[in-house]
């Protein structure tokens, strides 16, 4: 797997989810926005899916192991905060609390814990209530 290439891919469509984020339904640009977006992550799925669910797979067999493992692009956020750029000039992202894919965990019983990918570097993020965040994986 290029990572480069995962993490500008994946950087791209966080900036197209965010742009569509920002914008009004009734904006005459939102259909065309979401089409680009959905073509974006066509391609991502089509070269990245398979390495991107065997990583969920293995997130999932450690934290949630009863919870069905769902394509990558379920565990996209609906927006991503854009933090600092890196000494290459890209920027790394991060998300709010209740982003991602909600799932059981046994460790956590009366908690909302969450799965979401998060682009810059891409890696996938469990995140506990409003207070805990921990990355169980990166691509490498």
């Amino acid at each position: 797997m290029n990572v480069n290439k995962l993490n500008d891919d994946f950087a791209a469509i966080a900036e197209k989810i965010n742009e569509l984020d920002d914008m009004d339904y009734s904006d005459e640009r939102y259909d065309e926005l979401e089409e680009e977006l959905h073509d974006l992550e066509d391609a991502f799925i089509e070269e990245f899916g398979s390495e991107l669910e065997e990583a969920i797979a293995l997130v999932h067999d450690e934290f949630c192991p009863d919870n069905e493992v769902l394509l990558p692009i379920a565990y996209f956020a609906k927006n991503y905060i854009k933090l600092r750029k890196d000494n290459f000039g890209k920027y790394s992202y991060d998300v709010e609390f209740g982003e991602g894919v909600p799932v059981e965990v046994d460790d956590f019983p009366d908690q909302e814990v969450r799965l979401v990918l998060v682009p810059g570097p891409t890696r996938l993020l469990v995140t506990v209530g409003e207070k805990a965040k921990q990355e169980a994986w990166r691509a490498k």
